[in-house]
């Protein structure tokens, strides 16, 4: 399983021209999955997405968490992250969950998300989403269990 993960002041999600989810000051996460992962993946992921040091405290020191902070989360699936880069000029997808177990997965990291923090928005599995963000430093991390 992999997050990107990107402070951000404004996200945003569109399918078809439409607007489907947007946030103010948070974090866009990429999120990616492997076949082997499992819940233990999700549940390590999510502890550290809401519990790392992402946003600047009253000194501007990078030192509050999402949780911390109330930032918002938007979700975005992104099957891209988990694809074999290393040989030739054309993309492996075979280091990436098969699409019905990626699901599953998305599914499962979103319900435990919620379940943890309200403030989360998502993408559409399996969707072609055009995603446009604000990032904030630039602050990205890449996550990865």
């Amino acid at each position: 399983m992999k997050l990107l993960v990107q402070r951000v002041s404004e996200a945003s999600v569109e399918i078809q021209n439409e607007n489907i989810a947007t946030i103010s000051r948070g974090v866009l996460v990429f999120v990616g999955f492997d076949p082997s992962d499992s819940s233990k993946e999700i549940e390590k992921l999510t502890k550290k997405l809401l519990n790392y040091k992402i946003f600047n405290d009253k000194n501007e020191r990078v030192a509050l968490s999402v949780l911390e902070a109330e930032a918002e989360i938007l979700l975005v699936p992104q099957v891209t992250l988990s694809v074999r880069t290393n040989k030739g000029l054309k993309p492996s997808f075979s280091g990436a969950a098969t699409p019905e177990k990626g699901l599953e997965l998305f599914k499962a990291f979103k319900s435990h998300l919620e379940t943890s923090y309200s403030k989360l928005q998502t993408g559409n599995f399996g969707a072609d989403m055009s995603v446009s963000l604000i990032n904030e430093g630039p602050i990205t991390y890449w996550f990865e269990a």
